[in-house]
């Protein structure tokens, strides 16, 4: 699809294709979709294609899709990312066709979940989000998408125009730092060669909150600093992150307040990072944020130490853990004892690790 004559409205090919995930869950065919809605074949057919953007659709006929699909069979979990995948078209078309205030931005307005993050990569990277891939896989006639795919010449001009939007953010006023933050999270995707370079250079207005030790409110910039240079391929800043986060234990708590949300383990509905300031363990799961960050556990230098020294944290705070969920107990002694026999964990996560199995054995 083209860029030129496009409205701002009408990006809707990621809400689409999770809208086809959903009616094949069923399974169910386009017409009889559509006439258990009371619209014709062609507007089931423009949805998931994303010619009709289901963010156009009036919030009554939304409504009444999804409990439609939800009365049909739908999954619960499957159909719990079309709300994502809503916000993930809203923030394409605002990356695509930016809005004159750069505050009216999206990503200026909102702290957006890893599902929709996830969901954005997929659209402009091809990365199929795991919780997706059983769906996603699914065989299919003739020449549909593998996922919900923009053009060639959309990837190229999303990934320009957010290193834009990024460059801009000051302009964005009191909401600059959120847009900053957001959009190089995003342009941490981009492929192209001199992606890095641009990132090293983007990122050095954030760099210098890397040597704080203390919480201060510039504290999730490290995290963005650190984690996108971890993106980039140079883990140190996170390592650095890590070994300050022991240091302090506002920056502890404001960490896995910061996991509770990316990960869904409380509401999605903070309009901005003040919710660091005074991070409330009572604000989220501790059940589920065990578990997300057990499932997510995984072997990129950096990022598994951020990982590793969080389930260190959450522990202390909540020994009972283990006991509440022994299989993900298993399964975190499992992923511990092949961390422990790599070489990729830095000597701080290693004594974390030690201790979190320690805490784990005690618990058989």
């Amino acid at each position: 699809m083209g860029t030129g004559s496009r409205s701002r409205t009408d990006t809707g090919v990621v809400s689409g294709f999770v809208l086809r995930m959903l009616r094949e869950s069923v399974p169910l065919p386009q017409a009889v979709l559509a006439e258990r809605l009371g619209v014709d074949l062609g507007t089931v057919q423009g949805w998931e294609s994303g010619r009709r953007p289901l963010g156009n659709v009036r919030t009554m006929d939304l409504l009444q899709l999804r409990r439609t699909l939800a009365l049909l069979g739908a999954g619960g979990s499957l159909l719990g990312w079309l709300d994502a995948a809503l916000d993930a078209d809203r923030i394409l078309t605002a990356v695509l066709h930016p809005p004159a205030d750069p505050a009216a931005h999206p990503l200026a307005g909102w702290v957006q979940s890893r599902e929709t993050a996830h969901l954005i990569a997929w659209a402009v990277r091809g990365i199929i989000p795991p919780a997706l891939q059983p769906h996603a896989i699914r065989r299919r006639r003739g020449p549909a998408p593998a996922g919900p795919q923009l053009s060639a010449a959309d990837r190229t001009h999303f990934f320009a125009q957010l290193r834009r939007t990024a460059e801009s953010a000051d302009r964005a006023g009191e909401r600059r730092l959120l847009l900053r933050r957001q959009s190089l999270y995003l342009a941490s995707y981009d492929p192209a060669p001199d992606a890095e370079d641009w990132a090293d250079q983007a990122l050095r207005t954030m760099r210098p909150a890397l040597a704080l030790r203390d919480y201060t409110p510039r504290w999730i910039e490290a995290r963005t600093a650190a984690t996108v240079a971890a993106r980039q391929g140079d883990p140190v800043p996170l390592y650095d992150f890590v070994d300050a986060l022991a240091a302090d234990q506002h920056s502890e708590l404001a960490n896995l307040a910061y996991w509770a949300y990316w990960l869904g383990s409380m509401p999605p509905t903070q309009p901005d990072d003040h919710f660091l300031h005074h991070p409330d363990p009572a604000a989220w799961s501790p059940v589920h944020l065990f578990q997300q960050l057990t499932g997510s556990l995984h072997d990129a230098p950096g990022t598994v130490d951020l990982y590793v020294h969080s389930l260190h944290t959450l522990l202390h705070l909540h020994p009972w853990l283990p006991l509440a969920d022994p299989a993900a107990a298993r399964q975190l002694g499992e992923r511990a004892v092949e961390l422990l026999d790599g070489g990729v964990l830095s000597s701080v996560s290693r004594r974390d690790l030690e201790s979190v199995h320690y805490r784990l054995q005690q618990t058989n």
